[in-house]
């Protein structure tokens, strides 16, 4: 475009008056004309630069972004479109300096929103502790504190873990990180303080729980696992139990050691697997387990999506470890590779499942990680049931409002407390291996229905309980010495230890002190509740390793209910 003016002039110019006739050129002419052949190719190639220069430029401001596909290809998306278009003006043109990192975190936001519920996009700052739980492990000093009334409690210690080595225990009260005072802390704050890489020390000022003395303690930090077994134990001489509260790429070696725990050391024949309010994790996990329930080679789950062709995973057939009777627990918690398990042991009738219906998580999701660090997870996928079932409860792109109240409309629907009010919005009939008739559209429904404990609606429980297991911990203080001298292991407690009346007093006085008004009435009613909580979270405190569980499921009635149907 720059060519076009400058080439005009090598044409004659004629005055309005001269005759058409050529005259001879003048000696000015005959110079500019000189000069013009000389930079003319100059100016063409300057035009050109200009040109390679803008383009470069333009490619510049698009973000490319590199997605791996399953089979290890990877796809090239440009990203120029509106999005980075209006970056590019607020950058150029707003009145303020924005902060553009912070503005592209709400864009990305808002367009993951308005897909399904469970895509969404994980910011910088929240990529590691999102990691850290699939991962299943960070790194840290290794204990579990509560903060009461600005005090830090630890009320857990990881065994072999720093805090354990260093003779961190459980009870004690931390007063100072370093030379910063960790009275009034909050709980963000103290994990970052205590968190570090792996070698790095921390020092930390103690207030014994068993001496009332303050002590100066370093800890040296480690790599702290996430266990994603709370627990496993026998229920009686035949049936074990195994809780498990994720599924984390660490869940199978320790579900298997587990296992061989129970089968090789107590002559485990039958296994509950309690999964109630296990949101999920990786489907491997869920299937590497089922691999150890089937002796067959039998469907286990099956994903498909738009850009996925169908994938079937199906159990090896190979166990290491031959199982009697399986019961699985579930509840309204229980979610994604939580369904898989309990579907594809109850499609291929390998067990009962108790409790109530699950979740309701259908949708397979892929994290992609981003240029910056950060990282998207989308759900690319659907998977279904041996039985051809779709579980995923209903969901508007965009509109998860509904989706998310879907536990409260539960609650006032009566379904948590009667099977016949439970709704599935596929009416469509799915069988079993054996014939028998299950449905989709809405979690996986339990072979036995068990009702959500009518005290949860007890209005007085539901003022109290909050503040149960702070009551413990203070207490704790000056019961521990006198408990553990009386009892000094687990199977000393359990079978003599028994709840003293007055401490049910001294709850409900310290509930009192809470603007919580006594109801005596009401403390009659939950008074056989409190006793068993009582029990297990002072078990869980004196000796940890799923002592709480222990305790507690001789009342839980999904366990009990489990029991008896693999009996």
């Amino acid at each position: 475009m720059f060519a076009t003016p400058i080439c005009s002039r090598q044409y004659r110019i004629m005055s309005p008056h001269s005759s058409p006739q050529q005259r001879p050129e003048s000696p000015d002419a005959s110079l500019l004309r000189i000069r013009i052949s000389l930079w003319l190719p100059l100016i063409v190639a300057a035009a050109m630069a200009a040109g390679m220069w803008i383009g470069f430029e333009l490619h510049a401001r698009t973000r490319t972004t590199y997605v791996v596909q399953p089979d290890g290809t990877t796809t090239r998306i440009v990203q120029g479109g509106k999005i980075d278009e209006v970056l590019r003006f607020v950058e150029a043109k707003y009145i303020e300096s924005a902060d553009l990192a912070k503005l592209e975190d709400a864009a990305a936001k808002a367009l993951l929103k308005e897909l399904d519920p469970h895509s969404g996009y994980i910011s910088l700052a929240e990529i590691n502790s999102v990691n850290e739980s699939l991962s299943g492990g960070f790194e840290g000093i290794g204990v579990e504190f509560s903060i009461i009334e600005d005090t830090v409690y630890i009320i857990g210690v990881i065994a072999e873990g720093p805090s354990d080595k260093a003779g961190i225990q459980i009870g004690d009260k931390i007063i100072s990180i370093g030379d910063s005072t960790a009275v009034g802390i909050d709980s963000k704050r103290m994990m970052d303080k205590l968190k570090g890489a792996s070698g790095s020390p921390v020092s930390v000022g103690i207030l014994r729980a068993t001496t009332n003395a303050v002590e100066q303690i370093t800890i040296t930090r480690g790599q702290i696992p996430i266990r994603s077994v709370d627990v496993a134990y026998m229920l009686n001489a035949k049936t074990g139990f195994i809780k498990i509260n994720r599924f984390s790429d660490k869940t199978y070696k320790e579900f298997m050691e587990a296992l061989e725990k129970l089968i090789d050391g107590e002559k485990m024949e039958n296994l509950v697997i309690d999964l109630r309010d296990n949101p999920g994790g990786y489907l491997t996990a869920a299937t590497d387990i089922l691999n150890q329930l089937f002796d067959s080679k039998k469907l286990l789950v099956y994903t498909k999506g738009r850009s996925y062709e169908r994938r079937d995973y199906h159990a090896t057939g190979k166990t290491f470890y031959r199982l009697g009777k399986i019961a699985v627990l579930i509840d309204e918690g229980s979610a994604s590779a939580s369904e898989i398990l309990a579907g594809a042991i109850q499609d291929n009738d390998r067990g009962v499942v108790v409790g109530r219906r699950s979740f309701g998580k259908g949708l397979v999701q892929e994290q992609y990680p981003l240029t910056d660090g950060s990282a998207m997870r989308l759900t690319v996928a659907r998977y279904y049931t041996p039985s051809g079932r779709l579980i995923q409860k209903p969901y508007k792109n965009g509109d998860n409002e509904d989706y998310n109240d879907d536990m409260k409309q539960r609650a006032e629907s009566g379904e948590l407390y009667h099977r016949d009010s439970v709704k599935f919005s596929d009416t469509t009939k799915y069988y079993t291996q054996a014939g028998r008739v299950v449905y989709g559209g809405g979690g996986i429904m339990p072979d036995i229905f068990v009702p959500l404990d009518t005290l949860f609606r007890n209005r007085y429980y539901q003022q109290i309980y909050p503040h149960l297991s702070v009551f413990i911990y203070k207490r704790m203080n000056t019961l521990r010495p006198s408990l553990l001298a009386q009892y000094p292991t687990f199977a000393d407690f359990d079978k003599g230890y028994t709840l003293p009346e007055s401490l049910i007093e001294e709850f409900v006085q310290y509930a009192e002190s809470k603007n919580i008004a006594r109801q005596a009435t009401d403390i009659n009613i939950i008074r056989p509740r409190l006793q068993s909580v009582f029990r297990a979270y002072i078990a869980q405190q004196l000796y940890q390793n799923g002592a709480y569980f222990r305790v507690i499921n001789k009342s839980d009635e999904l366990v009990q209910r489990a029991i008896k149907a693999i009996e």
